[in-house]
């Protein structure tokens, strides 16, 4: 599990091929085609490009909430939210092969992913993010330093990745409470376009 992931962002200023190559290019290694106002047609095309980049520069490519795409364009993985399809259901049609996150803003959350067979869970969010409509409860460090604790205390293995409105500034703090990598949209964008 790499300690950077990158989201693409739909309002950004350069499409989401474009981003993954820009994210590819500064060292990020693992990243997730997230287009949640394209068509699934648009996502599987932009997935095809952004999976021949990330092959090309050794990265791992997660796409946001459409098995079907990820499952067509062959690429790492998916990443589901907590309205998508259940991850026991991902696994069925993905195979052990493919990597499936899934979104948490709770320890039941968690409990059930990991019962279900993800590899990787989305926790946040971390504090108010423009980058998702209908947020979750607001975690700050005080919700990821309660849950870590869980997590632990429970013997959960998958790895936790911090999401949200995350700044440089909190990473120091958020891998102290325990995740194991930080994922970043708004911020990498600015630094990168």
């Amino acid at each position: 599990m790499a300690r950077l992931y990158f989201l693409t962002m739909d309002d950004a200023p350069m499409g989401p091929v474009q981003q993954v190559e820009a994210a590819c290019r500064a060292g990020i290694r693992w990243i997730q085609l997230r287009m949640k106002l394209a068509s699934d047609e648009e996502v599987l095309d932009a997935a095809l490009a952004a999976r021949d980049i990330c092959s090309e520069w050794g990265c791992k490519l997660i796409v946001n909430d459409r098995v079907g795409v990820a499952l067509e364009a062959d690429v790492d993985g998916v990443h589901l939210g907590k309205q998508d399809m259940p991850v026991s259901e991902a696994r069925r049609l993905l195979g052990k092969e493919k990597m499936i996150g899934g979104t948490a803003n709770t320890i039941e959350d968690i409990r059930e992913h990991w019962k279900h067979g993800a590899d990787y869970i989305g926790l946040g969010p971390y504090r108010f993010t423009t980058t998702k409509k209908n947020l979750s409860p607001i975690l700050g460090l005080e919700g990821y330093r309660r849950i870590m604790g869980q997590v632990k205390a429970e013997g959960i293995g998958l790895p936790v990745v911090a999401i949200g409105g995350i700044r440089m500034e909190d990473a120091a703090a958020l891998y102290g409470a325990g995740v194991q990598g930080i994922a970043f949209s708004g911020m990498l964008i600015k630094m990168i376009c």
